[in-house]
């Protein structure tokens, strides 16, 4: 598959025309210099099933240390890119940087055009456009991405270097007729398509390590790592192969207290939020040199709020002081009592620690989360669950829990057939929960149990 590199300046405009071609606001568009600072990769199809891999890169500059690792990551995608599109700002003269990374480009020998966006009218046209053809460019477009404004030229330039899409054809070597078909699965029913994909969110404080701890998971410098707090604006996806399974995962921008919450972190923030709302499992990092804080809490209760399986990951372990994993644990355990359920691992991202089990650990959990308990061998436990604690009555009824189901994974819910649904107490709920977790693995999942009458429906969706 074909791959498209947009590069460019800061605040140019390549995170806008990289939405446009995807079709989505994925990419944090604003007038602050160096909003995009990681690499964003989407899969974009254009006319006749021409499809390829559209990256926005971060602004390109030598202003500061935390830019020139962005310079350094920005030029390493156009290597690997087959097409490069360099954007320049049409409302300002050439900069001269923007010859040199032009032609520095050009050098690579790949169809490359230059944008200069930000064109938004005629008038704009005339009297700046013509100043950039002393790039000496093959193909130049003055184009503006937030007006739509002179795109089709540009595209059917792109479509050039892009094939379309050979259509598989799947042929079948029996002879079969539908009837024989039909005979066959009246007999063979067929299986469900597994579930082999994961959506990990890597979720934390600032400064805590994820951006590290996803190179480390992808063995590549694909994320910026830098000490300056909030260097992670867009939240970050990169997908893998491991165990059969698609592991995609998502390093979000970190959370610090709202009060402290400033320009385009408002938009990184509201973008995590939304993303774990699609998320399976996450992996909440902990800084092991500090320990659990008051905001690791509330970064925890978003998890809890999200009903989402959990593995703690207790980061620069390798440097974390004379605390012993007995004393992390019990103080991890003791601060993080709501996500009871989730396992803790101790890591360095730096040094890859222990990174490798990660992987293997979010697989486990994910089997647990999408479980499915068969209803006979879930009432064959509760029934072992009331004969040990009877269930209390309520205001002098009796209460009886006729049978249980399972109905909905991701994660488990169980329903509870009563007779007086309102009265089963929240310590004997708890109680079940904890007796279902003993009998069946559970752990990293969360465990939602609720009470109906016979007849009575409940939602799929129900919280």
């Amino acid at each position: 598959m074909k791959k498209v590199a947009i590069l460019g300046r800061p605040n140019v405009g390549k995170s806008s025309l990289f939405n446009r071609l995807a079709r989505v606001r994925d990419a944090i568009t604003s007038d602050v210099s160096g909003t995009t600072r990681d690499i964003k990769k989407r899969l974009v199809t254009i006319s006749e099933n021409r499809e390829f891999e559209v990256i926005d890169t971060g602004g390109i500059d030598d202003s500061s240390e935390l830019f020139s690792i962005v310079k350094v990551q920005s030029l390493k995608a156009a290597q690997s890119a087959d097409v490069i599109l360099y954007m320049v700002d049409g409302k300002n003269l050439p900069h001269d940087e923007d010859k040199a990374l032009f032609y520095q480009l050009q050098a690579q020998k790949k169809p490359i055009a230059l944008i200069v966006n930000k064109i938004d009218n005629d008038k704009e046209e005339e009297s700046r456009f013509w100043d950039f053809l002393e790039f000496g460019a093959a193909s130049i477009f003055p184009i503006s991405v937030s007006h739509n404004r002179k795109m089709n030229a540009f595209y059917h330039w792109l479509e050039k270097y892009i094939p379309p899409k050979e259509e598989s054809v799947t042929l079948h070597e029996d002879e079969s007729t539908l009837e024989d078909i039909f005979d066959r699965e009246l007999e063979e029913p067929i299986a469900q398509e597994e579930d082999r994909e994961i959506k990990v969110a890597i979720i934390g404080r600032v400064n805590t390590g994820k951006s590290s701890l996803l190179n480390a998971l992808l063995k590549e410098e694909r994320v910026v790592v830098s000490d300056v707090a909030g260097t992670t604006i867009d939240p970050i996806d990169e997908t893998i192969e491991y165990n059969d399974y698609k592991i995609t995962f998502i390093d979000t921008a970190g959370i610090r207290r709202r009060s402290k919450i400033l320009g385009i972190e408002k938009f990184a923030l509201g973008r995590t939020t939304k993303l774990l709302e699609a998320a399976n499992i996450v992996l909440l990092v902990i800084d092991a040199t500090v320990g659990v804080s008051e905001l690791d809490e509330r970064v925890a209760g978003l998890i809890d709020k999200h009903r989402l399986a959990c593995l703690i990951v207790l980061n620069k372990w390798d440097i974390r002081g004379d605390k012993t994993y007995e004393e992390a644990l019990e103080d991890t355990r003791y601060a993080l009592k709501f996500l009871h359920y989730a396992p803790i691992i101790t890591i360095s991202a730096k040094s890859g620690q222990r990174v490798h089990k990660i992987l293997d650990e979010v697989v486990k959990i994910y089997e647990r989360y999408k479980q499915r308990i068969p209803t006979s061998k879930l009432n064959e436990v509760l029934k072992i669950a009331m004969s040990r604690h009877h269930v209390p009555s309520h205001n002098g009824a009796v209460v009886k829990i006729k049978f249980a189901t399972q109905y909905q994974t991701k994660p488990p819910k169980i329903a509870l057939i009563a007779n007086r649904p309102d009265g089963i107490h929240f310590s004997y709920f708890r109680y079940l929960a904890n007796f279902l977790r003993e009998n069946f693995d559970f752990e990293g999942v969360p465990l939602d149990i609720v009470a109906r009458k016979r007849g009575e429906r409940f939602e799929e969706d129900e919280d």
